[in-house]
């Protein structure tokens, strides 16, 4: 069995952290480098309940998508919902490692996975990463719907292929129009509408799309939103970092044990409809 440190070495060949984004809070949170690791479970958020399943399952290592502390803290008190996280880590002899925007820039990264969860070809990065000469590297996915789908049946495949979350998948858009090009970024993609109009593609899925840029996007041209729960647009990757490091293991015959947790961790809980009419 390999030790912690030889197993983040390799993740951080997938994802190295000097490239995520400067504000960003990446790598090993806890854990010792010497201590084996035999089981290993991915998730979006290392909050408590995935830390309590990693704790169950046996777990040796969390790979978490989201910073458990992405502003720094002055405090790891069990007093605290995140220091009592780093507690049960720490006495379950449980690593944590983050990879945030370098999975996101990766290839493939966070966006390719959502593209596969939807049945996307990918042609290339939204935003290309300067860094790559081989241009595949970056930030969101510009795909390919073969075939095209009216914007409506392609909608309620997101509904079908993402978890299920209480937000469900909200539409901006003609439902009859055919979708052909689509523009993905898993997390919240609002801050690239100007790289996704200039993509020139019928539609664009992501997460936590706020009124002013939605309705901007919207009145500069015909293309059509496909919002999903911020965490149903990441969970995919979840699934393809843990056959990431499963080859490796095959490759070094380590014998890991990966798990993907299916722990819901969006924070909205219920949904209510409007009614179709207001008085």
């Amino acid at each position: 069995m390999p030790v912690l440190s030889e197993v983040i070495s390799a993740l951080e060949a997938l994802w190295p952290p000097e490239r995520a984004e400067q504000w960003d809070a990446v790598g090993t949170v806890c854990g010792d480098p010497e201590d084996r690791i035999t089981r290993v479970l991915f998730a979006v958020d290392p909050v408590q309940e995935v830390v309590d399943e990693a704790v169950e399952l046996g777990a040796d290592l969390i790979v978490a998508h989201h910073p458990l502390y992405l502003r720094g803290t002055t405090t790891v008190s069990a007093g605290t919902f995140k220091g009592r996280a780093v507690h049960t880590l720490i006495k379950n002899d449980i690593a944590l490692h983050v990879a945030h925007t370098n999975a996101d820039r990766a290839d493939p990264g966070v966006s390719d996975a959502l593209a596969g969860a939807l049945d996307l070809r990918v042609v290339a990065p939204l935003v290309p990463d300067p860094s790559d000469p081989a241009g595949r590297r970056g930030l969101g996915r510009i795909c390919e719907l073969d075939p095209p789908l009216t914007l409506a049946a392609f909608a309620e495949r997101a509904a079908k292929r993402l978890p299920a979350t209480a937000q469900g998948i909200r539409v901006a858009g003609d439902p009859e129009r055919l979708i052909a090009t689509v523009a993905v970024c898993g997390g919240s993609g609002d801050s690239l509408f100007e790289e996704v109009r200039a993509a020139g593609v019928d539609a664009y899925v992501t997460a936590d799309l706020r009124h002013h840029p939605a309705a901007d996007a919207r009145a500069e041209s015909p293309l059509a939103l496909v919002d999903a729960a911020h965490w149903a647009t990441e969970w995919p990757w979840t699934e393809q970092a843990a056959a990431q490091l499963d080859e490796i293991s095959d490759r070094h015959g380590w014998g890991l044990r990966t798990h993907v947790s299916r722990t819901v961790t969006d924070p909205w809980t219920a949904h209510a409809a409007s009614s179709s009419h207001h008085q």
